[in-house]
């Protein structure tokens, strides 16, 4: 019986790299695309001599051609942290909306099964806590993280057109803050954020007082929903994550913790549109997908601040966000 094949885009980046490693172990065919804009190649290099493993150097927001049949496509290509969609605003909408198209499309030509990586985001700063998948959100669509937001609700609208119109199988993920290793350790959100101050010496730095909420999903865990998501019946929106809330504060103190570091904990003010609580209510991926996180956040946190730390030295030191001037037009 011939391989399965499936398309995974935004496969350098941190998530797409985890899920490339995930279905070469199931024994797929696998196809990473990516246009390297926030991913990096040394997170799949290790994959390169697979005989499973492709790579297309292609930005799926202008075309996208994939030779030969197609069985499964996951579509996680996007910029993923704040700063990147301050930076890179129309690129953030362009991959969320055109790239989007064209993915439907391929799936709709190749007969595939297409699933796309949706956001928590998608609830904007939520009125309702923790957030259900019926909640509808709240959302600034022309604030600075109105780029992100918008494009994933557009992305999700349009999976569900294609859905309903082409009788496509579609599935369509919500993923709530998600950490391990191959983070990018300058992108701007939290958890890199910290663990990068501590190792060099520097003050933690906190938004606002500290008071608003994240809960945090180990990508392993993560990982794991996408699998089962995929190969469910279930079409309409998922929520993944994990449901144990911590304040910013109290995390900044975790990671004081682990780190064993004597820095300060310093307060900022809080950015526009910072949602003040986010927490997933994972009732349907329990009963739907029989899924639930397993890996503690204590467990997790070792792990990740395992992988900053054997960064190597240039890396670590390099606070420069990413550069992104070759590819802004």
């Amino acid at each position: 019986m011939s391989k399965k094949r499936i398309l995974i885009t935004g496969g350098a980046g941190f998530l797409g790299s985890h899920l490339c490693d995930r279905y070469i172990k199931e024994g797929y065919q696998v196809i990473a695309m990516d246009n390297l804009i926030t991913g990096d190649l040394k997170n799949i290099e290790h994959l390169f001599k697979h005989p499973d493993f492709e790579f297309s150097h292609s930005d799926v927001s202008k075309f996208v051609h994939v030779p030969g049949k197609l069985d499964y496509i996951l579509h996680f290509a996007s910029p993923a942290s704040p700063i990147d969609y301050l930076k890179i605003p129309i690129q953030t909408l362009k991959v969320g909306s055109l790239g989007t198209h064209n993915l439907l499309g391929l799936a709709l030509a190749k007969k595939a099964r297409i699933l796309v990586a949706s956001t928590s985001e998608v609830y904007g700063d939520p009125l309702v806590h923790p957030q259900v998948e019926e909640y509808y959100g709240n959302v600034d669509p022309v604030g600075p993280r109105g780029v992100y937001d918008e494009a994933k609700r557009f992305q999700e609208a349009m999976t569900m057109a294609y859905h309903t119109f082409h009788g496509l199988e579609t599935r369509i993920i919500r993923i709530f803050n998600t950490y391990g290793p191959r983070m990018r350790l300058n992108d701007g959100r939290v958890l890199p954020a910290f663990i990068g101050q501590a190792l060099r010496g520097e003050d933690l730095t906190v938004f606002g007082d500290g008071s608003q909420t994240r809960s945090f999903c180990y990508v392993d865990d993560l990982v794991e929903g996408i699998y089962r998501l995929l190969l469910s019946d279930y079409h309409l929106p998922v929520n993944i994550g994990n449901p144990d809330e911590i304040t910013i504060l109290q995390f900044a103190e975790e990671i004081v913790k682990l780190t064993g570091t004597t820095q300060k904990i310093i307060r900022k003010p809080l950015p526009v549109n910072d949602p003040k609580q986010r927490q997933p209510d994972i009732s349907k991926a329990k009963t739907i997908l029989k899924w639930e996180p397993k890996v503690n956040r204590a467990e997790g946190l070792k792990i990740t601040y395992d992988y900053f730390k054997s960064l190597p030295k240039d890396v670590l030191f390099d606070r420069d966000h990413k550069n992104f001037e070759q590819y802004i037009k």
